[in-house]
């Protein structure tokens, strides 16, 4: 449909709305509930109305109860009983987890049904009787007045679910204080029901600890004495092993004698002759490098460190000297010369001996440090062997050793825990404690009649607003004129009232009554749709019979005849022809007549003087005025009364059905829509729209009839001068 509307647009310029486009298209949220309000205001009052007098009937039948409360104070426990720092601790997350065990224990069905054995209500008929509580089991069954003994477990199952069902728990916000509450018919009953529950509350908390503690005590001194004799059986097998294997392990320096910190003699050896291997090692070397050099030849460093050979060094140099200057005076042979030189190579042997005893004594040393450096290496191999063949025995020594300590830390541990349990079961600390016991309540708590009906009125409201929306969605009515184009796509020409008590001749004929004011508004939009004003022909049409278009059409060629116009009603629908009767005369003559061939337009048509025009009837019924309709006979009626009229109105036929409206509509200039307010479904509106449209009609505009002001979702302002419309308004005031 969204085709259809935007091809209308196309083919029919924007007319003079009643209502802007804008606020047509663009209607608010909050309007659009509005006006579903307003629309279906007599659906919602009625809900409204039902459900407040359903809240009232029975707020009236309902069995007054009553609420007692006590307040109790749940304490944080503490881990730190015994702790000089103090007994409470900081909140935290789990402090949320304590509180809900806490709330979810005051709600448990153990300590419902403690509560009802405490009170006797187990074996109370007249309890089962206050909650309406009927059953079919033998334990129920009165015998003498008293219930039988066989049955006690099922009605102390039964006692608690009824306490539980009628018992509520508030926590306050912000604080360790929580309200106990239980309702009932009794208000003593409710008073007792919730401080017994209050104090057996306590009393099960203690018991619990008792209990926790006592179970806790007799479990860790069993698992105790377990540890303890797992503890000297893995220390006697750790020393059996050890002085199997001679593994002696010695405490380390501030160590305690066990496990890791112990160290064995092995590694000790080792670690110490490691270490002076490597200083042997850097000794053999540097006497290497001394031997080395020396064996080189030359002076060595050892030899010019040498007092004696230096001596010697310097005196066959002073002789070597003196020798020189002798041979500058005498011959080699000179027996002095031959002195000095005995005596210089004396001293040369002299010196070749020395340089050789340092030789030696550097080989010495030398061979020396050689011979410890291998046998401190050939010590560390074997130790190595030894300390391998150590690691290999150690390994289940180790692991001995490992079961040692754990048994150990695990001993440890219990006693602690055994200790602390010991002391925490001593002091015995009540975290709970009643703040305020529940008095016995004066006033009801339910029903409470405002209350109620507020929720009935909040309930009306919501059920009136889903049927007045459930309404909307399933109503294709159009029920105001701004729906004429959401819902159609139409241009709105304008709405026309509905009359009453009168015919609409009558009111045509009353210049002052509210259909005059109406069709001349929709003549004035009418002269906005061409360029020349009111289209010279035009068709009123609708959807189906019955919706006011012989009334559009009659009362538009009225008011155009009041403006000095040359007017002529045809009366389009063969089928079922109206015109006639209003001018008072038959259809013997008149538009089949026509279109079968009859030329005399004269003979064809009457006068209308009361309202100014001329008009045609249909004529008599022809067989198949479809048939008639095919050629172009109208075409050629159309083109002659033009000659002598200035607008040419046709009455055409319904469209749904027929195949007269659209022969009609596309012989003329326009067509005018006529949609009965209140009176038909859109989606049968859009499908005839569909058919002008594939005939090639142009859809001037709508004409909403029938329209009335208060069944309108709003006034909208539609009130038409002083006629009818404001007569009766008054009317009804008055």
């Amino acid at each position: 449909m969204n085709e259809i509307a935007s091809t209308l647009h196309d083919r029919a310029a924007a007319p003079v709305l009643s209502v802007p486009a804008t606020e047509q298209g663009r209607m608010p949220a909050i309007r659009q509930y509005m006006r579903i309000a307003v629309r279906w205001r007599y659906v919602i009052i009625g809900a409204i109305v039902g459900c407040v007098l359903l809240g009232l009937v029975t707020t009236l039948l309902m069995t007054p109860k009553y609420t007692a409360t006590a307040t109790i104070e749940i304490s944080r426990e503490s881990s730190k009983v015994t702790d000089f720092q103090g007994v409470e601790r900081e909140a935290s997350v789990a402090d949320q987890e304590f509180y809900q065990t806490q709330y979810g224990l005051l709600k448990s069905r153990s300590l419902a049904e403690r509560v009802a054995t405490r009170l006797r209500l187990i074996d109370d008929p007249k309890f089962y009787e206050m909650f309406g509580y009927t059953s079919d089991h033998p334990g129920f069954q009165l015998v003498n007045g008293r219930y039988p003994a066989s049955g006690r477990n099922v009605r102390q199952r039964v006692a608690g679910e009824l306490l539980l069902k009628n018992f509520s728990l508030t926590p306050t916000r912000l604080s360790r204080l929580v309200d106990i509450s239980f309702t009932s018919p009794d208000p003593a009953l409710s008073s007792r029901v919730a401080n017994v529950w209050a104090e057996s509350f306590i009393q099960t908390n203690l018991e619990r600890k008792i209990q926790a503690t006592s179970y806790g005590r007799n479990l860790l001194q069993q698992q105790l004495a377990q540890l303890k004799e797992r503890l000297d059986m893995s220390q006697r097998q750790l020393v059996a092993y050890a002085s199997a294997q001679q593994i002696i392990n010695l405490p380390a320096q501030g160590g305690d004698g066990r496990g890791a910190t112990e160290r064995s003699i092995v590694a000790d050896d080792l670690a110490a002759l490691n270490g002076a291997l490597g200083q042997a090692t850097a000794d053999r070397i540097q006497m290497e490098a001394r031997y080395n050099q020396a064996g080189r030849g030359g002076a060595s460093t050892e030899a010019l460190r040498n007092q004696a050979i230096n001596s010697l060094r310097q005196k066959r140099a002073e002789l070597a000297a003196e020798y020189q200057r002798m041979m500058v005076q005498f011959e080699p042979g000179y027996p002095a010369a031959k002195a000095i030189q005995s005596q210089i190579n004396q001293l040369d042997r002299s010196i070749a001996r020395e340089e050789g005893r340092v030789s030696g004594s550097l080989e010495a040393d030398f061979r020396e440090a050689q011979q410890r450096e291998n046998a401190l290496q050939a010590k560390v191999e074997q130790l190595k062997a030894n300390y391998l063949d150590l690691r290999r025995r150690s390994i289940q020594y180790n692991i001995y050793q490992q079961e040692v300590d754990t048994n150990r830390s695990l001993y440890d541990g219990l006693l602690q825990r055994f200790k602390e349990i010991g002391v925490a079961g001593g002091v015995g600390v009540n975290n709970i404690s009643i703040v305020d016991p529940a008095d016995i309540p004066q006033d009801p708590s339910s029903p409470r009649l405002l209350l109620n009906l507020a929720v009935s009125l909040l309930a009306g409201v919501l059920l009136g607003a889903v049927l007045a929306f459930g309404l909307e969605q399933i109503d294709e009515a159009i029920a105001d004129p701004t729906e004429v184009e959401r819902r159609l796509g139409l241009p709105l020409l304008g709405p026309v009232p509905k009359v009453d008590d009168v015919t609409p001749k009558e009111a045509l004929l009353d210049r002052k009554s509210a259909l005059v004011d109406a069709y001349l508004a929709i003549q004035t939009n009418l002269a906005f749709t061409t360029s020349h004003g009111v289209p010279r022909s035009f068709a009123v049409t609708s959807t189906r019979p019955a919706e006011g278009k012989s009334t559009t059409a009659l009362a538009l060629a009225a008011t155009l005849a009041r403006g000095n116009r040359k007017v002529i009603l045809v009366d389009g629908d063969m089928r079922s022809p109206s015109v006639h009767h209003l001018g008072g005369v038959d259809h013997d003559r008149g538009l089949s007549n026509f279109l079968t061939g009859d030329d005399d337009i004269g003979s064809l048509i009457f006068k209308m003087d009361d309202l100014g025009f001329t008009a045609m009837s249909a004529g008599p019924i022809p067989p198949n005025a479809a048939e008639l309709l095919t050629g172009d006979r109208l075409s050629v009626l159309i083109d002659r009364l033009l000659e002598d009229y200035d607008h040419i109105v046709i009455d055409s036929p319904p469209v749904m059905g027929l195949a007269d409206a659209p022969l009609i509509a596309s012989k003329v200039e326009g067509v005018i829509y006529a949609v009965e307010s209140h009176g038909i479904r859109s989606s049968m509106v859009k499908t005839a729209l569909g058919r002008l449209i594939s005939a090639n009609a142009r859809v001037l505009g709508a004409v909403l009839t029938k329209f009335e002001t208060k069944r309108a979702h709003y006034g909208y302002g539609y009130e038409y001068g002083y006629g009818y419309g404001r007569d009766s308004e008054k009317a009804a005031r008055g």
